[in-house]
């Protein structure tokens, strides 16, 4: 069973739940390949924004590419919020996939998403509903984060999480970093992903 997770990062938050959903996918026994989705952004921008040494480690992860979602069987979507949708640089790359959605090359295959926003509430869940809108376009069935994850059900903390995937919550400065309610809800839903692929693979 083979799931990618492709995700974008500004600051790492992104980065730490799509580790925490690489976890999951493998304690279930998934061969799983962690790939970046490109920058668009200019150095000068990603300065500004003080990203730019994070990015020196988020550089080292293998690009993804179109053809990179064709041999997997699930693919896991990460990317952060921004004024309520998924941020530009993986719109971008959504963009670049109509040959797949000519081909039918993704029909039949799993699909998620994780996001991370600035503020408690932020958008996140419009943003991993506009990356489903797009799988839902390439035919991929789309798998969340069930409230079987108990997490889902605190109220004893400020937590991300939503029945549409695992999310955190960043802060305005970036200052925060998944807590580890967060974390296990990635963890959860890279499992449950690698699971209903494993199931439909069956069949």
């Amino acid at each position: 069973m083979n799931v990618l997770i492709a995700h974008y990062s500004m600051l790492g938050h992104t980065n730490r739940l799509a580790e925490a959903i690489m976890q999951g996918a493998k304690d279930e026994g998934a061969t799983v390949f962690l790939m970046r989705i490109p920058e668009i952004l200019a150095e000068e921008e990603i300065k500004q924004r003080g990203a730019s040494e994070f990015q020196k480690s988020f550089k080292e992860i293998p690009i993804c590419t179109p053809n990179s979602l064709i041999e997997a069987d699930a693919i896991i979507l990460g990317a952060p919020t921004y004024l309520g949708s998924m941020c530009a640089q993986m719109q971008h790359f959504l963009n670049t996939l109509g040959k797949l959605w000519r081909d039918g090359a993704l029909v039949g295959k799993v699909g998620s998403a994780f996001t991370s926003s600035g503020s408690q509430h932020g958008g996140q869940e419009a943003a991993l509903l506009s990356m489903h809108t797009t799988m839902l376009h390439l035919g991929m069935i789309v798998v969340g984060l069930p409230y079987t994850f108990q997490g889902q059900l605190r109220i004893d903390e400020i937590t991300g999480g939503t029945p549409y995937g695992a999310t955190t919550i960043s802060g305005q400065k970036g200052e925060r970093m998944p807590s580890e309610n967060e974390l296990a809800a990635a963890r959860f839903q890279g499992k449950h992903v690698a699971s209903m692929a494993a199931k439909l693979a069956k069949k």
